[in-house]
């Protein structure tokens, strides 16, 4: 192994092990090294040290981006993420005090997530729910679809659920991004959905399997609901924009609208930062916008 291969690998290690990354986040950053190192190979001409890393000017970093345009046609959003993954690794190579090239990142206008109706939230569950292959896999789409939505769940939080959870309690303990837990409220609504797809699947929800199942007793994937969502919103005529992480920012959405305030909708989402949570204003003053456009006369 070499020794720019020997320092991706420790990378990698003190980002899952660490940093508590995420495996795509990972998965991504880790990339992002290895195109770094195979660049300045081929400008080389020879291996990459850590002396060489450390050493890199902002000319190099500026070069190496233009070139991912290039090739890869990435826009500014892949740059200012290729560039965040650079300057972490630099970072990590070397060490404390360490002199990462200063970079000023492509601008990036930042999207508003796009809220779904409550109502398009209900007939988007029922249509998938209703043309699932089997009654009992319409009742776990329908409960996980609801479970997004009322209690504000990443679709990767929801299918890490074991049947450790059960039985049902007014609350829930998720645990998210950098295994970082949160308590959320569970309303009747939703545990009633739960109940009732316990109460037809084929397979028990033991303690430390997963509480959702896929039809042949293994963990449901989450590209299974994506593809359910893609055909509902589909046949029903939903925004593109309808997917299920979608329901996750309505929940936000709505309950802001309700008189929310920022920092206990930061702690139900599991946000690290405020800032994060704060995108929901600007989500909320769009949606009234869109109702006043709609509305008023003279819009």
């Amino acid at each position: 192994m070499s020794a720019a291969q020997s320092l991706i690998e420790d990378w990698r290690k003190y980002l899952a092990q660490d940093r508590r990354r995420s495996v795509h986040t990972v998965r991504a950053y880790i990339a992002t090294a290895e195109r770094l190192v195979a660049f300045l190979q081929e400008h080389q001409g020879g291996s990459v040290t850590r002396n060489d890393l450390t050493s890199l000017k902002t000319a190099d970093i500026r070069s190496f981006l233009a070139e991912r345009r290039i090739t890869d046609d990435i826009g500014n959003l892949s740059a200012a993420r290729e560039l965040s993954a650079i300057r972490g690794f630099l970072r990590f190579v070397g060490g404390e005090g360490a002199n990462v090239p200063a970079i000023k990142g492509p601008r990036v206008k930042r999207g508003i997530p796009r809220p779904v109706s409550p109502d398009d939230v209900i007939a988007l569950a029922h249509d998938v729910a209703e043309t699932a292959r089997d009654g009992w896999i319409g009742a776990r789409d329908w409960a996980v679809l609801l479970l997004l939505y009322g209690a504000g769940l990443r679709i990767g939080e929801a299918m890490s659920l074991t049947g450790e959870i059960l039985p049902l309690q007014e609350t829930l303990r998720v645990t998210g991004k950098r295994n970082k837990t949160r308590i959320v409220p569970l309303l009747p609504q939703v545990r009633e959905a739960i109940d009732a797809y316990l109460a037809v699947c084929p397979y028990p929800a033991e303690c430390g399997e997963p509480l959702f199942k896929g039809a042949r007793g293994g963990p449901l994937s989450a590209s299974l609901i994506r593809r359910a969502v893609q055909g509902a919103r589909g046949r029903l005529g939903l925004s593109e924009r309808t997917t299920p992480h979608a329901l996750r920012h309505s929940f936000a959405t709505h309950l802001l609208g309700r008189g929310a305030d920022l920092r206990s909708l930061q702690e139900l989402l599991g946000h690290a930062s405020l800032s994060s949570t704060q995108v929901y204003t600007h989500v909320d003053a769009a949606h009234l916008l869109d109702v006043y456009r709609n509305a008023h006369p003279r819009a």
